[in-house]
């Protein structure tokens, strides 16, 4: 076999969607650079099962899923008073609420990253260094906490915010485990990457620039 058949027969998905976006940020013509855009999101269509078993692509999939992971894990704390108990626990030290603070972004960071649930990759970082995926699963899992909080009536109305925080970031914290497995442990999402469908949506209000929304 030669060296030609062999680069060919190891060409994935990764380099096909490698050479479009280079493609993309060579060509002049914004027309021309619409349809290579259209190109990769076609690319991000396809089935992924059995062709990589890393997982790079953010997807509204991947959303949904994080939602669901953060409810399922986190209800059984919706129930418990020890949440209250703990965070007032974690009011009479402030220090320690920045500590569980810290704690829940490293431990989500590494299930995410470095716990080789899934081979989770870092893609297309929001400002090109801060980790989307960790970013959302974050966000999620606090939305999902405070909200079902709020209307099972655990947070006593938000009279006192510091107390509301505080016990939104107990069941939080057990709520980002959750949104994380949630999200990777099924894999590969199929569908467009999040940041593909924005861009699209942001051309089609022609709202977007040369390089897209993000």
């Amino acid at each position: 076999m030669t060296d030609s058949e062999v680069e060919a027969n190891d060409v994935g998905v990764d380099d096909v969607r490698s050479r479009l976006e280079d493609l993309e940020a060579a060509v002049d013509d914004e027309h021309e650079r619409r349809e290579v855009r259209e190109a990769i999101r076609l690319v991000d269509r396809l089935p992924t099962d059995g062709v990589r078993d890393r997982i790079d692509k953010f997807t509204r999939r991947d959303i949904a899923e994080a939602f669901v992971g953060s409810i399922l894990i986190s209800l059984p704390m919706l129930v418990e008073d020890g949440v209250n108990d703990i965070a007032a626990h974690l009011l009479a030290a402030p220090s320690l609420l920045f500590i569980n603070l810290a704690f829940v972004v490293v431990m989500t960071a590494g299930m995410l990253y470095y716990a080789e649930f899934r081979n989770v990759e870092v893609s297309r970082p929001l400002f090109g260094i801060v980790p989307r995926r960790l970013v959302a699963v974050l966000v999620i899992a606090f939305v999902t906490a405070a909200f079902t909080m709020t209307v099972w009536g655990r947070l006593d109305g938000w009279t006192d915010p510091a107390v509301a925080l505080a016990r939104v970031s107990v069941v939080w914290a057990v709520a980002c485990f959750g949104a994380a497995l949630g999200d990777i442990l099924p894999g590969e999402s199929t569908g467009a990457d999040i940041n593909d469908e924005l861009d699209e949506f942001g051309e089609r209000l022609g709202i977007g620039d040369d390089e897209g929304l993000f």
